[in-house]
């Protein structure tokens, strides 16, 4: 019999162990090369785990063990025929546990959560003093509230959840459903975790704020996005300004391209820049190697391409591996303000926000321009403030004049058209 022994890959370099996420089949399940057959967490992404062979597969470990790099973690009966009219294996957890997960909701829908005590039924037992002060800063009688002290008695926890009745109802002691759910954190989200917390105590990090004009983005982008997107395939957004103005500031201060080594500083000669982006596995910093020799086409296409592998859960460590300054953007998801934190051991961070339509003066003029406020994070151990706040006054002027700062002053040929 032949049976191949599967053992966890290398992820990627510094990378000693993983998390077993979830097995995508089942053991006994019959697979085929090449078809994902788990899911596992490191401390910088989560990956899919690949069939080395076809067969018969049997489980050597369980969901949520972490287990070190090169662990047999399964076999593969390589002998093994396939069924004939078997559906494929990654298709029957779908079939089996689809019902499997209905059930609990059908037992416990009729469950409450809570007693609801029964119209014009009052408690007689007396208030202690907690319960009375709260019941009467709600205006509320002590008959209309159930107790669950002894003999009666109504308690401080009875007083606050007490609901004061509606005109013309039933008064009734407040209910809802009070379950809660426990789930353990992946690898990744526990690492991260550790990480920011680590920032914190690790780091003398300061924030610096700033706001753009995007009335010229936003002219560019109308004027040209279609022909834009027509000639380089992808569309003209937003990241691609902002990278653009953060390598030139990068390039005019270069000790916000820096990192600290114990007693040492690290200055990098190229931007790597770290774009922060949501997935399903939660945030990731896809990284764009040499950003600054980057066109606009270039870094749109890039961004593009690294996104996608983070939503299909395709990106790889070595695309998150390195970076020399972080752009995250909450914008996209409402924020107004906020002080990012550093991704280490990167000195610095600029956090993008929401546009909004707000009045400005201009000339002496009141004008409705489109603004955004703009903040960089950043360690005060090797970045003074007048680094800080000249690096973030370098991308102000570079987004509130991209024309005349990043193009030339051809915005046809700073385009690429």
């Amino acid at each position: 019999m032949s049976v191949l022994e599967m053992k966890v890959p290398s992820p990627g370099e510094s990378i000693t162990e993983v998390e077993i996420a979830t097995w995508l089949v089942k053991d006994g399940d019959y697979v085929e090369k090449d078809q994902p057959i788990a899911e596992v967490d490191s401390d910088k992404a989560t990956l899919e785990l690949p069939a080395e062979q076809s067969g018969v597969i049997t489980l050597k470990a369980e969901e949520g063990d972490v287990v070190q790099v090169g662990q047999v973690v399964c076999l593969i009966d390589m002998d093994a025929a396939k069924p004939e009219g078997a559906a494929p294996a990654a298709e029957a957890p779908k079939q089996e546990e689809a019902p499997k997960a209905a059930e609990p909701a059908k037992q416990e829908a009729p469950k409450p959560a809570a007693p609801v005590a029964a119209p014009q039924t009052y408690a007689t037992g007396a208030p202690s003093p907690a319960a009375k002060k709260i019941l009467d800063e709600k205006g509320m009688d002590a008959a209309q509230v159930s107790g669950t002290g002894r003999d009666g008695r109504i308690t401080k926890t009875d007083a606050e959840l007490a609901a004061v009745p509606a005109l013309g109802g039933s008064p009734l002691t407040a209910t809802g459903s009070r379950s809660t759910t426990t789930t353990k954190l992946s690898v990744l989200r526990r690492k991260i975790a550790q990480r920011l917390v680590s920032v914190k105590n690790e780091t003398a990090m300061l924030t610096t704020f700033n706001e753009v004009d995007m009335s010229e983005i936003f002219r560019l982008r109308k004027q040209y996005k279609e022909e834009f997107a027509q000639k380089h395939g992808v569309g003209l957004g937003f990241m691609s300004f902002f990278t653009k103005a953060v390598t030139r500031a990068l390039q005019m201060y270069p000790d916000v391209n820096a990192s600290i080594d114990g007693d040492f500083k690290v200055n990098y000669d190229f931007c790597d820049i770290s774009i922060a982006v949501s997935g399903p596995k939660g945030l990731m910093v896809p990284v764009l190697r040499n950003a600054e020799n980057m066109s606009f086409s270039a870094v749109e296409a890039n961004i593009k391409d690294l996104a996608t592998k983070v939503r299909d859960g395709k990106i790889t460590v070595d695309e998150m591996t390195g970076g020399t300054f972080t752009i995250t953007n909450g914008g996209t998801f409402g924020s107004m303000m906020s002080t990012p934190i550093i991704n280490p051991p990167q000195s610095a961070i600029l956090g993008m926000h929401n546009i909004i339509q707000r009045p400005v003066a201009v000339d002496g003029q009141v004008v409705i321009r489109p603004m955004m406020y703009v903040a960089m994070s950043y360690d005060h151990r090797i970045i003074d403030g007048k680094e800080s706040v000249g690096f973030l006054v370098a991308v102000k002027e570079a987004i509130d004049n991209p024309v005349g700062i990043l193009m030339g002053g051809d915005e046809r040929k700073g385009l690429g058209l």
